[in-house]
């Protein structure tokens, strides 16, 4: 759990002001120690968000997102940050979270029902972990299906599972 809040938004300020200026980025940001909870609910509410606009904000969000985990994870690293301590902070650009949250929860209903239906596990693409995390509560109640996560790094992945599935045993060759 993050012990001042208000101290981590401000080395987070001084960080992001010292990033953009370097990087000649044309970008905004707005800090919120404690945002509300957003209609409709969320799954979990980070102690500090940061939501990034402005002209380049197309940049932060090209290659699904990735100057925006980049800026997430150097914060992370300059609050020395454990990896379960990660969803305590959230950085955003219009919107994108949400919606990947949206996206990710549309992919996995359907890949729920090929599972059912077919009784194959199914393999979702490589993801962040806080990704993954949203995947397995999905289906962390699920009573025909379970979820389990495979690779290495950055090419972790969720495996969907029937609940009691048994890998087909390898044939032997005579």
């Amino acid at each position: 759990m993050l012990q001042d809040k208000v101290a981590s938004a401000k080395k987070i300020d001084a960080l992001l002001k010292n990033t953009i200026a370097s990087g000649g980025f044309r970008l905004k940001y707005r800090i919120t120690v404690n945002p509300p909870v957003p209609e409709g609910g969320a799954d979990e509410v980070p102690d500090i968000l940061v939501e990034f606009a402005g002209p380049d904000s197309d940049l932060v969000l090209e290659r699904g997102g990735e100057l925006l985990r980049s800026f997430e994870t150097i914060a992370h690293e300059s609050l020395r940050l454990h990896g379960e301590e990660h969803d305590r902070i959230s950085f955003d650009c219009k919107g994108y979270r949400a919606a990947r949250q949206q996206e990710l929860k549309m992919g996995a209903q359907v890949a729920a029902e090929k599972v059912l239906r077919s009784g194959v596990p199914y393999s979702f693409a490589p993801m962040s972990s806080r990704e993954r995390r949203l995947v397995h509560l999905v289906f962390r109640d699920h009573e025909s299906l379970t979820t389990q996560s495979e690779g290495e790094g950055g090419r972790r992945y969720v495996v969907l599972y029937p609940k009691d599935y048994k890998p087909p045993k390898p044939m032997r060759r005579r």
